[in-house]
């Protein structure tokens, strides 16, 4: 039997606004434990909520961004259920009307077709605290309790653990586009749910899902989806799919590459939402509709725009703007006016490979856009050669040096007088007269022999298009 998987993620976006959804404390990221807190996110008797204005907005902004239906007035509810990083016994969330609802976004298959994902709602909420466990002993830390998050929850739409790795990844590129979060899935800003089930293949119906829960990495993410639906689909074909697949949320072993049962999941009517009393009903005003009427250029937008503005493949243009800063990168190169092919190779190729061996983000990069576009233009003036320009980047990435500077210190400047290469050539020629005669007899692979020995006797510094062309002519 053939079987079909069925995905639906839901993603917990921290909001990189300066305090809390609801009070003014600090959401500083690494603070003393339970130093960022007040009556309010301690959920102390008396202690009234107020909503953060910055927190809407960035729900609006991301609305327009999935072309969703914005709520111009929404419920913020109780989600009631018991947790030790908890304090008030209840989560202030919404749930009948969410701020945002009814969006989507696209991804692209493999054989280049869009594939349109549902985004069923975006809502805001407070995110609880963080439990730390050290041996038989767990703590609370309540700094994180309060601080903003937008929920994003899709359709069931994703066919596999590759589009929802899809889905994800270009779910964190416009949130980070927005600057409405800086989305750290190290630092847990960017956390994600995903809810697994499968169902054999044609059969429209929806079958028990499972929720792998907390997931902050995308490799993760795609082995907790692969390791869930082969689980499901053994128990299947075992005849034991009712006795163990069963609604509940499970944890993802990193180590051993397997989920394990935390608990039974819940249904909402569990968590007892009702209208927060202290909290009237959120309405948008309109001047906060027209302040948000203007969004950034999106990873999809750039995408077509670096591809008719700088001619370059579409496969190229979606590596660049996977991430804003490797975009801005990429644009900064642009401005200093070298060719945009070789500015892609030396930024997506060169760059790139030096930095993964590194493991430094484009962020991080010891050589900035100036300096690599500096070194791609020494390449295209005939300064140096492509294989010296590699020896320069590598210098580079340890000294913060001027380019020129570099070529100058380690002597790698082509040489590109026609006369001195012509001397050159003459020499090897008159050394392998033997070769000469070969060659000219019709033995023509003897041609990259003779380049060789040029380029050797150059110490690699002739320049290898004149090198070619005085060859030929000599030897003809």
């Amino acid at each position: 039997m053939e079987f079909e998987v069925v995905i639906g993620l839901e993603v917990h976006v921290q909001l990189n606004t300066r305090s809390k959804m609801f009070c003014s404390c600090p959401t500083s990221f690494a603070e003393r434990q339970n130093t960022n807190t007040c009556p309010v996110c301690l959920g102390l008797p008396g202690a009234l909520p107020v909503i953060n204005r910055e927190a809407v907005k960035k729900a609006i902004l991301f609305g327009r961004a999935i072309e969703g239906k914005i709520n111009r007035r929404s419920l913020f509810n109780r989600k009631n259920y018991f947790y030790p990083d908890l304090p008030k016994g209840y989560q202030i969330s919404q749930f009948e009307i969410p701020i945002v609802e009814e969006g989507f976004l696209s991804i692209e298959k493999e054989d280049g077709s869009k594939k349109r994902i549902g985004i069923t709602r975006a809502h805001l909420e407070e995110d609880a605290g963080k439990n730390i466990h050290e041996g038989e002993i767990s703590k609370v830390d309540l700094n994180r309790a309060g601080t903003p998050l937008l929920e994003i929850v899709s359709e069931p739409d994703m066919r596999s653990s590759e589009e929802a790795v899809q889905y994800l990844k270009k779910l964190h590129a416009i949130v980070r586009y927005l600057d409405i979060s800086d989305a750290n899935m190290e630092e847990g800003s960017f956390r994600c749910d995903a809810n697994v089930s499968i169902r054999p293949k044609g059969d429209g119906k929806l079958y028990t899902r499972v929720e792998i829960k907390n997931l902050n990495s995308f490799r993760f993410i795609q082995r907790a989806i692969d390791y869930e639906v082969e689980r499901q689909i053994e128990a299947w074909e075992e005849g034991v799919y009712d006795d163990e697949v069963v609604q509940e949320t499970r944890l993802f072993d990193t180590q051993k590459g397997i989920t394990k049962s935390m608990r039974g999941k819940e249904e909402s009517a569990d968590y007892r939402y009702f209208p927060d009393p202290d909290l009237p009903p959120l309405t948008i005003p309109e001047s906060l509709m027209k302040e948000t009427e203007e969004i950034p250029e999106l990873p999809d937008q750039k995408r077509e725009r670096f591809v008719e503005e700088y001619g370059i493949r579409p496969y190229d243009a979606s590596l660049i703007v996977s991430t804003k800063e490797t975009a801005t990168f990429f644009e900064e190169m642009m401005a200093e006016g070298i060719t945009p092919q070789n500015g892609v190779t030396w930024l997506t190729v060169e760059l790139a490979a030096r930095l993964n061996k590194r493991n430094l983000s484009i962020e991080e990069s010891p050589v900035d856009s100036r300096r690599l576009a500096k070194l791609v233009a020494r390449i295209e003036d005939k300064t140096i050669s492509n294989k010296a320009a590699k020896e320069v980047l590598d210098y580079l990435m340890d000294h913060n040096v001027d380019v020129d500077r570099v070529i100058e210190e380690l002597g790698l400047k082509q040489i590109s007088d026609s006369g001195a290469i012509e001397k050159l050539v003459e020499e090897i020629l008159e050394a392998n007269r033997d070769k000469v005669e070969e060659y000219r007899a019709g033995k023509e692979k003897l041609f990259g022999f003779f380049v060789g020995q040029v380029m050797k006797a150059s110490k690699g510094k002739a320049d290898p298009r004149l090198v070619n062309e005085i060859l030929r002519k000599k030897l003809s």
